[in-house]
Protein backbone atom coordinates (compact mmCIF):
# COMPACT_ATOMS: atom_id res chain seq x y z
CA UNK A 1 0.00 0.00 0.00
CA UNK A 2 1.60 3.52 -1.23
CA UNK A 3 -1.28 5.99 1.00
CA UNK A 4 -3.74 5.39 3.56
CA UNK A 5 -6.45 7.12 1.62
CA UNK A 6 -9.92 9.00 2.98
CA UNK A 7 -13.55 7.80 1.80
CA UNK A 8 -16.24 9.94 2.89
CA UNK A 9 -19.68 9.19 1.98
CA UNK A 10 -21.87 12.02 2.10
CA UNK A 11 -25.59 11.77 2.81
CA UNK A 12 -28.57 11.95 5.28
CA UNK A 13 -30.98 10.86 7.90
CA UNK A 14 -33.36 11.05 5.28
CA UNK A 15 -33.37 8.76 2.15
CA UNK A 16 -33.16 10.79 -0.86
CA UNK A 17 -36.05 10.71 -3.21
CA UNK A 18 -35.12 9.20 -6.29
CA UNK A 19 -33.14 6.66 -4.40
CA UNK A 20 -36.57 5.07 -2.74
CA UNK A 21 -36.02 1.58 -2.92
CA UNK A 22 -32.09 1.79 -1.98
CA UNK A 23 -29.93 1.10 1.76
CA UNK A 24 -29.62 4.44 3.49
CA UNK A 25 -26.27 6.96 3.64
CA UNK A 26 -25.64 5.16 7.41
CA UNK A 27 -26.20 1.47 5.60
CA UNK A 28 -24.56 2.24 2.68
CA UNK A 29 -21.33 3.43 5.11
CA UNK A 30 -21.35 0.30 6.82
CA UNK A 31 -21.36 -2.06 4.09
CA UNK A 32 -18.68 -0.13 2.19
CA UNK A 33 -16.47 -0.75 5.44
CA UNK A 34 -17.21 -4.39 5.59
CA UNK A 35 -16.52 -4.94 2.16
CA UNK A 36 -13.52 -2.83 1.79
CA UNK A 37 -12.25 -4.78 5.08
CA UNK A 38 -12.53 -7.80 3.62
CA UNK A 39 -11.06 -7.61 0.44
CA UNK A 40 -7.76 -4.88 1.91
CA UNK A 41 -7.70 -6.46 5.18
CA UNK A 42 -4.76 -4.81 6.92
CA UNK A 43 -4.59 -1.67 4.51
CA UNK A 44 -6.65 1.11 6.44
CA UNK A 45 -9.07 3.44 5.11
CA UNK A 46 -10.09 6.53 6.66
CA UNK A 47 -13.71 6.72 6.57
CA UNK A 48 -15.81 9.37 7.81
CA UNK A 49 -19.94 9.54 6.98
CA UNK A 50 -21.08 13.11 6.56
CA UNK A 51 -24.35 14.51 7.04
CA UNK A 52 -25.19 17.22 4.31
CA UNK A 53 -27.40 18.97 6.74
CA UNK A 54 -25.28 19.35 9.28
CA UNK A 55 -21.47 18.97 7.88
CA UNK A 56 -18.36 19.67 10.10
CA UNK A 57 -17.04 22.76 10.19
CA UNK A 58 -14.10 21.49 7.76
CA UNK A 59 -14.32 23.74 4.90
CA UNK A 60 -13.79 21.01 1.99
CA UNK A 61 -16.22 18.80 3.51
CA UNK A 62 -18.38 21.50 4.17
CA UNK A 63 -18.54 22.97 0.82
CA UNK A 64 -18.78 19.86 -0.86
CA UNK A 65 -22.05 18.68 1.58
CA UNK A 66 -23.29 21.79 0.35
CA UNK A 67 -23.07 21.29 -3.42
CA UNK A 68 -24.30 18.09 -2.91
CA UNK A 69 -27.73 19.55 -2.00
CA UNK A 70 -27.46 22.34 -4.31
CA UNK A 71 -26.89 19.76 -7.53
CA UNK A 72 -29.66 17.81 -5.97
CA UNK A 73 -26.88 14.52 -6.62
CA UNK A 74 -27.97 11.34 -5.53
CA UNK A 75 -26.65 10.57 -2.39
CA UNK A 76 -25.20 8.61 -0.61
CA UNK A 77 -21.90 10.25 -2.67
CA UNK A 78 -19.04 8.43 -1.94
CA UNK A 79 -15.52 10.46 -2.32
CA UNK A 80 -12.48 9.32 -2.45
CA UNK A 81 -9.54 11.52 -1.88
CA UNK A 82 -12.00 14.17 -3.25
CA UNK A 83 -13.22 12.11 -6.35
CA UNK A 84 -16.67 11.23 -6.31
CA UNK A 85 -16.42 7.46 -7.32
CA UNK A 86 -20.14 6.88 -6.23
CA UNK A 87 -23.39 8.41 -6.35
CA UNK A 88 -26.64 6.99 -5.13
CA UNK A 89 -25.95 3.47 -5.56
CA UNK A 90 -22.11 2.76 -5.34
CA UNK A 91 -20.62 0.07 -7.31
CA UNK A 92 -18.01 -1.65 -4.92
CA UNK A 93 -15.52 -2.64 -8.32
CA UNK A 94 -15.41 1.12 -9.51
CA UNK A 95 -14.44 2.18 -5.66
CA UNK A 96 -11.60 -0.96 -5.43
CA UNK A 97 -10.23 0.36 -8.77
CA UNK A 98 -9.37 3.38 -7.48
CA UNK A 99 -8.21 1.74 -4.13
CA UNK A 100 -5.83 -0.07 -6.22
CA UNK A 101 -4.64 2.97 -8.03
CA UNK A 102 -3.25 4.07 -4.52
CA UNK A 103 -1.56 0.79 -4.03
CA UNK A 104 -4.02 -1.30 -2.33
CA UNK A 105 -3.97 -5.03 -2.91
CA UNK A 106 -6.60 -6.92 -3.08
CA UNK A 107 -6.56 -9.99 -0.39
CA UNK A 108 -6.66 -12.88 -3.60
CA UNK A 109 -3.58 -11.13 -4.92
CA UNK A 110 -1.10 -12.36 -2.03
CA UNK A 111 0.21 -9.72 0.63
Amino acid sequence: MKKQVELIIYGAEIICASCVNLPSSKDTFEWLEAAISRKYPNQPVTMRLIDIYNPPEEESVKRFAEKVIEEDMFYPVVTLEGKIVGEGNPRLKTIYAELEKYGYLPVNEGL
